[in-house]
């Protein structure tokens, strides 16, 4: 694995206990910016993403998977059967060699297997170690166990997303599962930096529920203050109109448009080339906007239905109206925006060739920055993290096969 001293993390040892998604990817960060990430996993209790496609030419297989792949990358791979004592020696030794520890099981999981803080902290008085679950490790609600698909819903997302007569339709895929390493990851960030100027490590109690609210603040707050319960509006805002996703020519293609102000409620009315719009005094101010999108919606469908997405966007960025083409998995990669920021950087995965791995939403000057390997195999570091990480001999390690420890 290629180091550096330009690597902002470079130094930092991370032990990755995690599974699936949140934890994975919020070391994931740290690792492709030069940390040394270990990532712990079993064969008798394989990572639910080898399960999960996409799968490399649609073919299955615990090795072609690349939702695995992609939140992994630039790491080291160890197997470790914690389920047996040699196994949970061995994870201990890890424990006090690392700076930070994550895992993202069901409170009370650790402990059972011997490795929760308080022995953490016995073995290793500075380290940082992170558990990350749905709830949180206390409370009523502590021992739910699920996936960001729950917490989502729990935390309200699902009321909120969709159209006011259907029934929730929910943000796509598992909702916390993605917002959260984008705080997780800051959290050990900062938790890091606090170690380096003071010595002192710490825990951190995650709860993605609790780190998904954090997006839902304008609609609590408003709820609290004026009483106000937002619910499904389909593409539309609550506050200015009008907005949405329109039509256009094509098969199933769409260009969002969202008015906020009146000077880009002039523009629109100017790209639509329909002046009897700015002079109805139904659409002056935002309000009457508001209650008469429809009318407005069909104004706009209509014009945009004989437009590519590509020519309504162009067309409304240049009087200032913001539009942005609705965008398929397939357009991303000939988006030459994403190209030039390289967002989709190719690893030669040893099982699959060349694929491309999303890169990042942030640029550090002065290196390359991005995944800087790709995944590991199960077990693929497991002599090298034993001999020259923990320092264990050849007849240690011997031992540890013969018993089942690093399966």
């Amino acid at each position: 694995m290629a180091s550096s001293d330009k690597l902002p993390f470079d130094g930092v040892k991370i032990a990755d206990f995690s599974w699936v998604w949140v934890g994975p990817t919020s070391t994931k960060y740290l690792a492709d910016h030069g940390a040394t990430v270990v990532r712990v996993e079993s064969l008798s209790r394989p990572d639910i993403l080898y399960s999960l496609g996409p799968f490399k030419d649609r073919e299955a297989g615990p090795t072609r998977t690349h939702a695995f792949s992609d939140f992994n990358t630039s790491k080291l791979g160890l197997t470790l059967n914690l389920k047996t004592p040699e196994a949970t020696e061995i994870a201990k030794r890890l424990i006090s060699w690392t700076d930070v520890y994550v895992e993202s099981f069901t409170p009370g999981t650790m402990a059972g297997l011997g490795i929760d803080y308080e022995v953490a902290r016995k073995v290793n008085p500075s380290i940082i170690m992170v558990s990350t679950c749905l709830m949180g490790q206390s409370g009523p609600a502590s021992a739910f166990a699920g996936y960001g698909f729950h917490a989502g819903a729990v935390a309200g997302f699902y009321d909120i997303t969709g159209w006011p007569d259907l029934a929730p339709d929910g943000p796509w895929v598992a909702y916390t599962d993605v917002v959260t390493p984008r705080i997780l990851s800051a959290i050990i960030m900062a938790a890091v930096d606090h170690k380096r100027r003071t010595g002192q490590g710490q825990y951190i109690d995650a709860s993605q529920l609790e780190m998904g609210l954090q997006f839902l603040a304008p609609q609590i707050l408003d709820y609290t203050a004026n009483d106000h319960l937002t619910t499904r509006n389909g593409n539309r805002s609550n506050f200015a109109a009008p907005q949405g996703a329109y039509s256009c020519a094509g098969d199933d293609q769409w260009c969002a448009i969202a008015v906020e102000s009146d000077e880009e409620w002039a523009g629109l009315v100017k790209v639509l080339g329909n002046p009897g719009l700015a002079t109805d005094g139904r659409f002056a101010t935002n309000s009457g906007r508001l209650q008469n999108h429809d009318e407005i919606d069909a104004q706009i469908s209509q014009w945009t239905a004989a437009k590519t997405p590509q020519e309504v966007m162009r067309l409304c960025q240049a009087e200032g109206v913001p539009a942005g083409v609705v965008q398929r998995s397939s357009d991303l990669f000939e988006d030459p925006q994403l190209a030039h920021r390289r967002m989709f950087p190719q690893l030669d995965d040893p099982q699959v060739g060349p694929v491309p791995h999303t890169g990042h939403l942030f640029d550090i000057r002065g290196y390359d920055h991005g995944p800087r390997s790709p995944s590991p195999l199960i077990g693929q570091h497991n002599e090298q993290i034993l001999k020259e990480f923990l320092g264990m001999t050849d007849d240690e390690i011997t031992e540890a096969v013969i018993a089942g420890a690093l399966e």
